[in-house]
This record gives structure tokens, sequence and C-alpha cells, in this order.
């Protein structure tokens, strides 16, 4: 174990590897999956954040997810099966996950970061999650990717499907856009502001061009679903 800068164990790559079981031979990916760009600000040496790992992680866990929800789910409704998707694959649900890897200890921070609590910050957790996935389908392919993920689904879809976190709104607001005929919502952010480990952001949902919502959050996700929550009070609102 190497020692952070503020005196926190930080766990390497290769010791992660191993208490996982990852099947990483190359640990340079592993090691910019766990890359926050704090962490690159502070130290020139590190050639690459994990932002294009998230973006790949996010675009296989939503196949990974719908694949697994299909099957498992042969007689469930398309409009649930969205609904159920939005919920397995939500920032707050895959930040959870990576607190059951105990992920934030491996994550390479800068130093403000660290001393903001970012080791526990569910927006940073649930990036290095995406990473760590799109990093795995890069070194070993969707086979382990899938043995990887699917035991997550297994873990929390019962509590999903019982729960009221199905009832997504973002997925509620497009089910209601689309039967109407409008098409998708669209979320613009309008502002972001404060320093980067306290960023708000806030989002505005607009239907054919007209602003139904408005919300705000520590992350755009959050915001954006303050604003379809706003947006179904709205219509709810005019259908008084």
């Amino acid at each position: 174990m190497a020692h952070a800068p503020n005196g926190e164990i930080e766990e390497t790559p290769a010791e992660l590897v191993q208490r996982l079981g990852l099947p990483f031979k190359n640990l340079l990916i592993l090691s910019r999956a766990l890359t926050h760009r704090s962490y690159i600000n502070e130290h020139p040496e590190a050639l690459e954040d994990n932002e294009r790992l998230e973006f790949l992680g996010d675009a296989v866990l939503d196949f990974l997810s719908g694949a697994w929800l299909y099957n498992h789910f042969p007689e469930m409704a398309e409009g649930a099966l969205t609904r159920m998707r939005s919920s397995l694959v939500r920032t707050e649900q895959l930040a959870e996950f990576a607190r059951l890897l105990s992920l934030g200890g491996a994550l390479r921070l800068g130093r403000g970061e660290i001393a903001a609590g970012g080791r526990d910050r569910g927006v940073l957790l649930c990036a290095a999650f995406e990473a760590l996935v799109g990093a795995l389908y890069l070194e070993a392919g969707i086979p382990a990717t899938i043995e990887f993920v699917h035991p997550f689904f297994e873990k929390v879809s019962r509590r999903i499907l019982l729960g009221a976190e199905t009832h997504d709104p973002k997925s509620r607001l497009q089910e209601w856009s689309q039967a109407q005929r409008y098409g998708i919502p669209r979320y613009a952010t309008v502002q972001a502001e404060g320093p980067e480990h306290e960023r708000k952001f806030e989002v505005e949902v607009l239907i054919e061009g007209e602003v139904y919502g408005r919300g705000s959050g520590h992350s755009k996700s959050t915001a954006e679903r303050a604003a379809a929550l706003a947006a179904l009070e709205t219509i709810k609102q005019r259908d008084l």
C-alpha cells in the first residue's frame, strides 16, 4: 500500500487486481481508469485521465444492462424495461457498486480532491466504476465484462423492481412526451458554478422548444432528474 499525500492509504492497481481477481495484464489501462483529472493537474507526467474510459464504460453498461433485463424479464413491457435500466445505471447506483468494491481507496486524485472527501464522492465513484468497466472491456472483452457486471445487476434488481426507484422521472417524462408525439425531451445546462468539488448545476428540460421544468444538483444527472420532476409537476398542474 502507498500513502496518499494527506496520509490516507491508497491502493495500487496491482493490489486492486489481486484483491478483486480482475483479469488485467495491462496495469496501465487500469491505472488510467482510476485517474481523475485533478490528479493530472498536479502530475504532468500522468498522460491521461479516466474520462474517455468513462464514456466507453457508460455505453457498455447501457448495452449490458439492457440485454440482461431483456433476458431476465421476458414479460416486462418496454417502458418498464427502460425504467429498470435507468435505475441500474444511474449515478447513485453505480457509485454504490464502486463502494461495494471499495474502489475509493484506489482512485488517483489531486490533493485538494482528497481533502474534500473525493474518495467517497458519488459522482467520482460512478465515473470510476464506468471507467473500470470500459477498461475491462478493452482488456478482456465482453465475456469477462459480463462476468464482472452481472452479479451487481442480480444484487439490486429485486430491490429496484419492488421499490419506487423504477419510476425514474426522466423515463416517465420521456414516455409522456413520446405518447403525445412531442419527441424526446432535451436537457440543457443553463448554469454551472462553484469549485470543482462542490460544483452545482442548473438544468432546464425542453419539449418542442418549451421549458417544462428546471432543476439543480451537484451533478448533471441529479439536476436533470430534478428538472424532469419539475416538468412532471408542470404537466400535472396543466391537466387539473
